[in-house]
């Protein structure tokens, strides 16, 4: 037998596993629900003007579990899974955590082990989401806020940029698990204006536009594996078509504005 025998071919496209994070109110829960055949898994009261199913509101990281269980043995028709949001996820799971240790606080496990401890509940999750997309062919959409850290970026001074907010651990951990990172924002131009008194200044000017960045840039934490655009039309139903391999930005217009 060679190593010829043994050459895998090329497997077929699985279901996506994507995080979405971005601004307060710019449409990400919106996002979700655009997805093919979803049911959300609410661990924030976000959802109420959105028309989707819905597990009941988790308050515990025990009923986050017990959900993915459900979606991964009984018979249903959902396509895809969203969670909305993690960093409300990230607060069940600091309680779980501080349960087990018998602290009321992650900050009093000593030498910032909580956090480390915390990274096992997470991994739960995302064993238990791999197995609804590999098994049961569930596209994974995960729902975050955004936050502005500082970055040390070794090669320059340090600058502002956004990023998911969780803490950094379990941020590391997700969008090395995820397929796409995408950052979702408003278009900002800035236009300088004269003040007179040889005095400028440069004034953000916004149209309300919203969209998605892909790729990494010194302003926020992004990725993709399908060789997206720099950034499209927060819309999910183009992000779909790129993931089908088409290009939907020659033919589709840019959608209008969404709440939530």
């Amino acid at each position: 037998m060679t190593t010829l025998t043994r050459i895998q071919q090329r497997p077929k496209q699985m279901p996506r596993r994507l995080m979405l994070y971005g601004v307060h109110g710019i449409g990400k829960s919106t996002f979700g629900a655009m997805a093919e055949r979803p049911i959300f898994l609410q661990t924030e009261d976000g959802l109420a003007n959105i028309d989707c199913d819905r597990f009941p509101l988790a308050t515990r990281f025990t009923e986050v579990l017990a959900a993915l269980s459900d979606l991964y043995t009984s018979e249903h028709d959902y396509s895809t899974l969203v969670i909305d949001s993690l960093d409300w996820l990230e607060r069940l799971i600091e309680a779980e955590v501080c349960e087990r240790e018998g602290v009321t606080n992650i900050e009093k496990i000593g030498y910032a082990k909580g956090y480390k401890f915390m990274l096992d509940p997470w991994r739960e999750v995302l064993a238990g989401l791999d197995a609804l997309r590999n098994e049961r062919g569930m596209t994974i959409i995960l729902i975050a806020h955004a936050k502005i850290e500082k970055f040390d970026n070794p090669e320059t001074e340090p600058y502002d940029r956004y990023s998911p907010r969780l803490h950094k651990l379990a941020s590391a951990l997700i969008q090395e698990w995820a397929d796409e990172v995408l950052f979702a924002t408003y278009r900002v131009h800035t236009r300088k204006v004269d003040e007179g008194f040889n005095k400028a200044v440069h004034r953000g000017i916004g149209t309300g536009e919203r969209i998605i960045r892909t790729t990494e840039r010194p302003a926020h934490v992004a990725k993709n594996r399908l060789n997206l655009p720099d950034e499209f039309p927060l819309d999910y139903r183009i992000y779909a078509a790129f993931v089908r391999g088409e290009n939907p930005l020659h033919s589709t217009e840019t959608p209008s504005e969404q709440g939530n």
